[in-house]
């Protein structure tokens, strides 16, 4: 017994260090050869940041979260870098919305101008993957690989037929003729207001996509748009080099002997080749700045104060948000604030708490707002206040709306369950709220007041924040979702662009040359968080892997008790495929 203990103590004792010998080694700097690949093996799903995790490949985790800034920073540092010769763009199934991967897409054709070569290889391209690798100097589809190009959908699951059946009733309190997030709860169907929003957007992507492939492919946007109503995905392999949308056909071997001969390298030797986690570690070969001047770029992504969101590694707390801004309120070496966005919104309250710290931040030093995939509803919320709002053309942005959404479980309990209930109460409205039974008439009416009045200091936030009157910014709200491109034209974003753009306007705007660009909040290290919510982490990783967007319906159930009634936030699933 003593022996099996102190091998147990041994056997801790190597697992701890050879742990903390991974992780050393994870921030050992990268040399680069000569002649060396970045290698974008991309098949996963895309971020606006993720932790390191040095135990990932030793536990054999094959789903991947990549975080963007991690792929913009690589592509920067292989621009820069003498001895990266190119970029070997391999794509699989990665879930990662349009406005991002056109992000990817510019610091790519960016890349370009270095005169350095990209090449893109997949067996079979997903339509998103394609408009990333379109870009390549080369695309090269396998033999029997195939080409998804069918144009864009989207779909919503409803669930009024599902809840009917166990007895349960959603009442809903809203403004907004467009505002659809209620609707999978109360219908079957979209409503012709929620179908005309969705069809505008999707067709404003489209028309993005489109617009960029024929610039780089050189093929006609009309023709594009014919080949996608065929079913290219079925066509042989030869039909892409006959189209213009590929440039030949080779086995996997075939690629990496082609990339031997771009670098010089000859048959029987190995390629030189860099990971994503490789190039974290590559130095940028860039003057130190010493001026003590500091944008700050800070990234707000997710839900806003949503506990389905709270369990997992991103999501918005108003709590933490403030806290965060009020010190770079304070830090006087931070010249400007760059507000990254990528969030759909959430609770209405929490929004208001995050728009007046950034009205607060703004007196001190300007504050441009990056909209990433997502910057709708309280997305915008938290938006509106900034001196500038830079978006991707592709953003979904707007929805400037809220609602409330209630439970009435009494058919549930009573019939289907047997559970009966009685209330004594001092006042009229003591239970108000309580699940077990339906709002009256006159719960209903201050409710729809109550939700009037949010209504109208949404409104209100953004005309203060845009410069626009109440009655323009109404015309435009009742909770539409418009696209980054759309949104430009209707006056609520400034300007079309990435993060990079945003970072260009804070320095011109805090009236400095040189900077250092620092990202925040901190990130925990790797132990911190294994520690802190590594199991949580984990076990929502695996079951989203598993069920994918479906997931978010059942974390929305989980935790109904907890969420903020109030909400101010686009549709809870739009998925455009």
């Amino acid at each position: 017994m003593l022996g099996v203990v102190l091998a147990g103590v041994v056997f801790t004792i190597l697992g701890i260090v050879g742990m903390v010998g991974m992780v050393a080694s994870s921030d050992t700097e990268t040399i680069v050869k000569e002649n060396s690949i970045l290698v974008l093996d991309l098949d996963g799903s895309l971020s606006e940041r993720v932790e390191d995790n040095p135990l990932q490949s030793l536990l054999g985790e094959e789903y991947q979260v990549y975080g963007l800034d991690d792929i913009l920073s690589s592509i920067r540092k292989a621009k820069e870098n003498e001895n990266i010769k190119g970029i070997y763009l391999q794509t699989g199934i990665l879930n990662a919305s349009f406005a991002s991967l056109e992000e990817i897409r510019n610091a790519l054709k960016d890349f370009k101008e270095s005169g350095k070569f990209i090449v893109a290889y997949a067996d079979q391209y997903m339509q998103n993957m394609y408009y990333l690798a379109s870009v390549a100097d080369k695309v090269i589809v396998n033999p029997q690989g195939s080409i998804a190009w069918q144009g864009l959908s989207s779909q919503t699951i409803f669930f009024k037929d599902l809840l009917k059946k166990i007895g349960v009733e959603m009442e809903i309190f809203k403004v907004g003729t467009y505002k659809s997030a209620v609707e999978p709860f109360i219908a079957t169907e979209m409503s012709d207001a929620n179908r005309e929003q969705v069809s505008a957007f999707l067709h404003s992507i489209w028309g993005r996509l489109l617009e960029d492939i024929s610039a780089s492919r050189s093929i006609p946007a009309e023709a594009l748009d014919k080949y996608a109503d065929g079913f290219l995905m079925l066509e042989p392999a030869e039909t892409y080099i006959a189209n213009g949308m590929a440039d030949t056909l080779m086995y996997k071997d075939g690629v990496l002997n082609y990339l031997k001969e771009l670098t010089g390298r000859e048959a029987n030797e190995s390629l030189r080749t860099l990971s994503l986690e490789d190039m974290k570690n590559v130095k940028r070969h860039t003057p130190l700045d010493k001026s003590g001047n500091i944008i700050a770029v800070y990234y707000a992504f997710g839900d806003i104060d949503d506990t389905a969101s709270a369990s997992t590694e991103e999501g918005i707390q108003s709590e933490k948000v403030i806290k965060d801004l009020r010190k770079l309120h304070e830090d006087e070496a931070v010249k400007a604030v760059v507000l990254r966005v990528n969030s759909p919104g959430g609770s209405a309250y929490g929004s208001e708490q995050i728009w007046r710290e950034v009205v607060l931040l703004k007196e001190a030093k300007p504050v441009i707002v990056s909209m990433s995939d997502y910057a709708a509803s309280g997305g915008y919320y938290i938006s509106c206040a900034a001196d500038y709002i830079v978006a991707d053309p592709t953003t979904l942005t707007g929805s400037i709306g809220i609602f409330g959404m209630f439970p009435n479980m009494e058919n549930l309990l009573n019939d289907k369950l047997g559970l009966h209930f009685e209330t004594v109460k001092t006042n009229a409205n003591a239970d108000m709220g309580n699940m077990t039974r339906s709002f009256n008439t006159n719960e209903k009416v201050a409710m729809q007041k109550y939700i009037n009045q949010g209504y109208k200091l949404f409104v209100q936030r953004c005309a203060e924040g845009r410069g626009m009157s109440v009655e323009a910014i109404e015309k435009i709200a009742e909770g539409r979702v418009w696209t980054g491109a759309t949104a430009k034209e209707l006056g609520l974003v400034d300007e079309l662009g990435g993060l990079d753009k945003a970072l260009e306007i804070a320095a011109q705007k805090a009236g400095v040359e040189s900077y250092s660009t620092i990202s925040y909040p901190d990130q925990d290290d790797f132990f911190t968080s294994l520690l802190k919510e590594g199991k949580d982490n984990y076990i929502n990783g695996k079951i989203t892997e598993t069920l994918g967007n479906s997931y978010r319906y059942l974390q929305l159930f989980e935790n109904w008790k907890n969420m903020d009634r109030i909400q101010a936030r686009m549709p809870f699933e739009l998925h455009i495929k």
